[in-house]
């Protein structure tokens, strides 16, 4: 596989772990996505909550937690209870209900600055996927006698594709930091 094309696949590859990520950040709207780490003792083994209950969200800052088997409704209270997600569930013995209280300002802008980090984390790890395809371009071009304008227009293009990936970092973060500023 040719550097370019690695170093390609390998970002795309970020861009899909940040947006995982960030999918997870509380934006003061309830998310299924901030039930994924979730982990519910059922049949003596821990499993994933969304193996054992549906959610959905039927307000905006609410979550119902639906089992499908009413004998792990306990369990998957308990492990809802431990997963101190800043709501305590409340139910009928059917449906669990996670109501979220409205963000306040200042973990707003605690919310917004994390963010800003990941994303940072991840504009870094792409310059260092960069700077590998360069080094693996260089390497190649070396064995195989490529002419100096041939890598030149080879880091060029490894250049450009870094810059539109990093550029999609941008976007998806400002996105999010919106998302969580917005009351």
């Amino acid at each position: 596989m040719d550097p370019k094309a690695k170093a390609e696949a390998a970002m795309k590859e970020r861009i899909e772990r940040l947006k995982r990520e960030l999918s997870t950040v509380r934006t003061g709207r309830a998310n299924p996505h901030m039930l994924e780490g979730v982990q519910v003792e059922y049949y003596g083994s821990l499993v994933p909550l969304k193996q054992v209950a549906a959610v959905s969200v039927p307000e905006a800052r609410t979550l119902e937690v639906r089992p499908w088997d009413a004998s792990a409704y306990k369990a998957l209270e308990s492990a809802l209870m431990a997963a101190n997600l800043g709501a305590q569930p409340q139910g009928d013995g059917a449906v669990l209900r996670l109501s979220f209280p409205p963000m306040t300002e200042e973990r707003r802008k605690d919310l917004s600055k994390q963010v800003g980090k990941t994303g940072e984390e991840f504009r870094v790890a792409i310059r260092t996927e960069r700077q590998e395809a360069n080094q693996h371009l260089k390497k190649t071009a070396k064995d195989q006698n490529w002419p100096e304008d041939k890598v030149k227009g080879a880091e060029g293009q490894i250049q450009k594709l870094t810059d539109d990936f990093i550029k999609q970092i941008d976007v998806i973060v400002t996105d999010k930091q919106k998302e969580i500023t917005t009351i």
